[in-house]
């Protein structure tokens, strides 16, 4: 099998996604950015998320179900953090500093208590599509991955949304996601455009910036059902996904 057969194989059909996007797989730029990824490997390189999540957003969120989306740069690099879902880590794993400071915002803003762990699965299954601009990293690299062709596949995903869906909210924080963001219809959609929540930048006025409640908002005026920003306890989350 070719890598980029490899690589495909692992996006569901069903959800929309490769329905739609199939055809950027036998496209010259994800052709080389596969054969990139598996010489990688064969150099004896981690990569993260492992292999089967490397689409666990548009697996866990079917393109007509994206209400929605939460633009992330690429995956975590540290061990068993990265579970291909923006911002989001497995919940045996301590919380990174930036989904700290948005679980912060989220109680500030909907009085919604930090859950004991940080795994976003649950957003990504009612709507939320947890995406970042490049979906592979490898292990202590941050940014290892850029500019290999994975920029121009979510380009594609994020496209297709912009087209496909109407009354979609796309949450970009800082400049990267904003930049990703420029083509957005923003007669069809709502753009909110914030600080990105790092330790970094997340006082310049991601505080404050109630990104869901405004995202709620809007989704009920278009006759959209609204998002539960609550999480399950660890327990119960680990009782319905294991450890995976």
């Amino acid at each position: 099998m070719h890598p980029a057969e490899e690589l495909a194989s692992h996006l569901r059909p069903g959800r929309g996604w490769l329905e739609q996007l199939g055809e950027e797989f036998d496209k010259p730029y994800l052709v080389m950015l596969a054969e990139f990824l598996a010489a990688e490997e064969a150099a004896g390189k981690t990569l993260f998320p492992p292999r089967r999540f490397v689409f666990n957003a548009l697996n866990s969120t079917p393109l007509e179900n994206v209400s929605v989306v939460i633009l992330g740069q690429d995956p975590y690099h540290g061990p068993g953090q990265a579970h291909g879902l923006s911002f989001s880590v497995r919940p045996y794993v301590p919380k990174p500093p930036s989904l700290l400071n948005i679980f912060k915002e989220l109680q500030d803003d909907l009085a919604i208590k930090p859950p004991d762990h940080g795994c976003l699965q649950t957003w990504a299954e009612q709507g939320v599509l947890l995406l970042n601009t490049v979906l592979t990293v490898v292990q202590g690299q941050a940014g290892a991955h850029q500019g290999q062709g994975w920029e121009a596949f979510t380009d594609q995903v994020i496209e297709l949304v912009n087209r496909e869906r109407v009354g979609v909210v796309f949450i970009l924080w800082g400049s990267h996601a904003r930049k990703k963001g420029r083509n957005i219809d923003r007669n069809r959609h709502l753009v909110l455009e914030g600080p990105h929540p790092s330790p970094l930048s997340a006082y310049r006025g991601f505080f404050g910036s109630k990104p869901f409640s405004k995202a709620n908002n809007w989704l009920e005026q278009k006759g959209s059902d609204q998002i539960d920003w609550s999480l399950p306890s660890k327990e119960n989350l680990l009782g319905r996904y294991g450890k995976a």
